[in-house]
């Protein structure tokens, strides 16, 4: 192994090279950061400093984690496979796993997401005494505000005992001449009576009563049914680690070197449990960036980045300010920019703190800057497009793309973003550009379950469960496989309602109406088979079977996957990522019911989840980029348009937590300034930064509303620092309505499919292709949902039999640790136990029943000639 250090400039080589401590590693936007962590661990192993399970590199996105893993595995040779390289949920989930019943908490435990949280409170909204975040008209209506309150109390380490007494101090404080000024102003204040100060104490102290008691209820709850959330995650690892000393000793002596990437994100008990481990070594790097700090309604901290050289004063400080993607132009325009926010940045800041030390040690300061420096020194194309109608600005920015990729002969459609603050911002782009020929993708978060192709299968499924479903009859009989003409479908629609039937009823009917037509006939005939024998189906076998049955006898899929298109790849895409949620939900629930599984995404519909989006940029068509800024976190683009630059659009009004966190709980230290103004300023900055070589901003002055808008006030700030704000409106342009069948500049070819291709090929895949193209396609490009088979099903039970089996074994012979719950780890007071309790025949067959998959078989018989055949 050979790590180069060749291709790093000095700031970087100054970062991987160092030898012991803390160091700070301040990396601005598009400075190689990644590289760094991994040349760096790649380092640390070739010198010996560490081995590569004794290195521990925390990130926030599995993402992240799988690109800087990527990155290790190819600067080291075959062999260094235990790299400890994970998001911080998923290190504190296998701390836990291994060591919770240490602290009392089940090492089998479920890990709920939001959504699994709304419907853990929803379906026990009784046990909890609520009244006044319980109104009697929507009893449902602060459950999520109850749940990011205690998000929020996680991320600062307070247990429902800790709000508890926060509670009753506040009721014995109640009298206090400064109870309310932690509530409302002073001037608010004076204008209330002295009856009116009353009420509004009882009622703050009914409030503070009632969420410190739901807070308590919660976390009961959750233990009752064997369940985590992410925060207890890590707040369960700090109680590990605190409690019981030896365990902490015996992961401390373990990861000799601690590094932690995105540290601007981390949240108080984050930062806190790292530097518990880090400790008594610190041999602790953080690499982060005040000024992309974007994730403070997420708990993240920005005070951690500033807080670190006051835990650490000798740590080293290293600045990596040599720009891989921008123009100098781009860069130099963003620094003068997210300057507003000083003095609360970490640039100020370290200047600052370093001056007053050096004034007291050596008399001399050191130069900190983060202004960034580029490789192109280009100024780059930086424009403000204002525009009348927001319809305009749509129009014009699509023109503008055009009209780039035009002159850009190397211009390929995923060099263009479009940037908004929010979802709905974009949506009003996706509008406008799904009517066009331009390919693009929208990379929301959320929305599975609005994309047509899932709508389709869920009204299916309505079917099978209630036949009287208008609206999914209606869906069904308009899916293109089945052929109907609109005037076939609106014909049996006005009979329905002409006899008062609903439409399914009519349906029936209408395959034995002599006076439709033969061809209609048998079309309604092929339907209504479908649905009388998928019922039947659904009686017996769970959700995916049933979905799958749909899929492959209806031809719905073979129809998706007729053509390589842009949008059947997609479509394919989503199907995919709704069959692990069927999955998900299988493995997770005793009845696998169709009817139970339209149960849940009503529930979790009601609880304002969509359906989860997974995307992948590496896959799919050459287009358009459309995201909110948030989600463009760690991207570039040669082009980025940041859009819908208006008053209270970007930046947002602050929108408080309907139940905020009181001051006097929270740790973090708070800046001094207008800490929402200060995030919007990082969040525009993080968009200006994403830019290579083009910045767009656009804004509309008719937004739809009864006034007109002003101008954002950052494009103000950008006017003060130097930047021409256009005053002429931008017309859009002819060549705006962009049919998809007319021409926008000549012919627009059917976009490039991007399928990456594996690094590695199983035997599985190999053959598959060699037996038959299409088949391993179908299998592995597209990953194409297909019924399984009983063999199958067979095979993986008795491989997970086998594995518990020989588990158990290693685990009843194993070298375990006398002094598990001593102050100290004795590693000399080590024995062997001997396998004194060998595993029973009755244990192994526990594990088989426990271990059986019942899914593919035929019918009971099979599948218990199978069961006994194993035996």
């Amino acid at each position: 192994m050979e790590i180069s250090l060749k291709t790093l400039n000095e700031e970087q080589k100054a970062a991987v090279t160092h030898e012991a401590g803390p160091l700070l590693i301040v990396a601005g936007a598009g400075t190689g950061k990644t590289t760094v962590i991994a040349q760096r661990i790649g380092w640390l192993i070739e010198t010996g400093k560490a081995k590569g399970d004794e290195i521990l590199a925390l990130t926030f996105t599995d993402k992240a984690a799988g690109e800087m893993e990527e990155r290790a595995d190819k600067l080291l040779p075959y062999g260094y496979l235990d790299l400890w390289i994970s998001t911080f949920h998923a290190f504190a989930e296998k701390i836990l796993k291994e060591n919770a019943l240490e602290i009392g908490v089940p090492n089998d435990f479920k890990l709920l997401n939001q959504t699994q949280q709304w419907l853990l409170v929803r379906q026990n909204l009784d046990k909890f005494d609520l009244d006044y975040y319980r109104p009697l008209g929507n009893p449902t209506k602060f459950i999520h505000a109850l749940i990011k309150l205690f998000s929020r109390a996680k991320d600062e380490v307070i247990s429902p005992a800790d709000y508890l007494k926060y509670a009753k101090e506040l009721k014995l404080n109640a009298d206090s001449a400064d109870f309310l000024k932690n509530i409302l102003d002073q001037e608010t204040i004076k204008a209330l009576s002295k009856k009116e100060k009353k009420e509004l104490a009882v009622q703050e102290i009914k409030k503070a009563e009632e969420a410190a008691s739901a807070f308590h209820v919660y976390q009961r709850l959750l233990l009752e049914n064997n369940a985590l959330d992410f925060g207890d995650l890590i707040n369960y690892c700090l109680e590990l680690f605190k409690k019981r000393p030896a365990v902490l000793a015996k992961y401390r002596q373990k990861f000799k070197y601690i590094l932690v990437d995105e540290f601007q994100d981390t949240n108080y008990a984050q930062y806190e449990m790292v530097k518990l481990l880090a400790a008594p070594r610190n041999n602790i790097t953080v690499v982060g960036d005040d000024d992309q700090a974007i994730y403070k309604f997420r708990g993240a901290s920005v005070s951690n980045i500033l807080e670190f050289k006051k835990d650490f004063p000798r740590a080293k400080e290293v600045f990596l300010n040599q720009n891989y993607r921008s123009t100098q132009g781009i860069l130099d325009l963003s620094y003068k920019f997210i300057q507003q926010n000083n003095p609360d940045r970490l640039e100020v800041k370290l200047a600052t703190s370093d001056k007053k030390q050096a004034t007291s040690d050596e008399g001399q300061t050191k130069k900190f800057s983060k202004k960034l420096i580029a490789q192109n020194n280009e100024p780059g194309l930086i424009r403000h497009l204002p525009f009348e109608t927001v319809d305009d600005e749509v129009r014009g920015v699509l023109k503008q793309i055009v009209d780039l990729k035009e002159k850009d002969k190397t211009a390929a459609w995923s060099d263009f973003a479009i940037l908004s603050r929010t979802n709905d911002a974009a949506n009003y782009f996706v509008s406008v550009i799904s009517q066009t020929q331009i390919p693009y993708q929208f990379l929301a978060s959320r929305g599975l379950y609005n994309k047509p192709v899932i709508l389709d299968i869920l009204a299916y499924l309505k079917l099978l469960d209630d036949y009287h479903e208008g609206p999914a009859t209606f869906r069904v009989l308009n899916f293109p496989v089945f052929g109907l003409d609109l005037s076939e479908i609106n014909n049996l629609q006005h009979w329905a309602y002409k006899k008062g039937s609903s439409l399914f009823r009519a349906l029936q009917a209408a395959v034995l109406f002599n006076e439709i037509e033969e061809e209609v006939r048998e079309k309604f005939k092929i339907i209504v088979g479908l649905i009388e024998k998928h019922s039947r189906l659904a009686l017996e076998k769970p959700a995916g079977e049933v979905v799958i049955a749909f899929l492959q006898d209806s031809g719905y899929l073979q129809a998706l996957t007729k053509e390589d298109s842009a949008a059947s790849i997609q479509a394919v895409n989503y199907l995919n990522q709704f069959y692990k949620k069927i999955t998900d939900f299988e493995n997770s629930s005793a009845d696998q019911s169709v009817k139970n599984f339209l149960q849940l995404v009503e529930l979790e519909m009601e609880a304002g989840d969509a359906g989860a989006l997974a995307n992948n940029l590496e896959e799919g068509p050459d287009s358009v980029k459309i995201m909110t800024v948030h989600a463009a976190k760690g991207l570039e683009f040669k082009y980025v348009f940041v859009v819908n630059l208006v008053d209270r659009r970007f930046p947002t009004g602050e929108r408080r937590d309907p139940i905020e966190l009181p001051d006097s709980l929270i740790k973090e230290i708070l800046p001094e300034g207008d800490a929402h103004l200060q995030e919007e300023r990082r969040l525009f900055y993080v968009a200006m930064t994403r830019a290579k070589t083009g910045l767009f901003f656009t804004s509309a002055y008719d937004c739809g509303g009864a006034r007109r808008k002003k101008l954002s006030s950052f494009l103000l700030e950008l006017k003060n620092v130097g930047f021409k704000i256009q005053e002429e409106k931008t017309k859009p342009g002819e060549s705006l309505l962009i049919k998809r069948q007319e021409k926008i500049g000549g012919e627009i070819p059917e976009p490039e499919l991007i399928n990456a291709l594996p690094e590695k090929f199983s035997f599985t895949q190999l053959k598959a292709f060699e037996t038959c193209p299409y088949q391993y396609r179908f299998a592995h490009v597209l990953r194409v949902p297909v019924r399984g088979k009983a063999s199958f099903s067979f095979g993986k039970s008795i491989h997970s039999t086998l594995q518990q089996f020989f588990d158990l074994i290693i685990q009843r012979s194993s070298v375990v640790q006398i002094d598990l719950f001593g102050d100290k780890v004795q590693s000399s007071k080590l024995k062997v136990q001997s396998l004194k309790s060998p595993v029973s025949l009755e244990e192994l067959l526990e594990i088989y029943d426990n271990a059986w998959i019942d899914d593919w078989y035929a019918n009971q018989k099979e599948q218990a000639e199978y069961k006994q055949k194993g035996k």
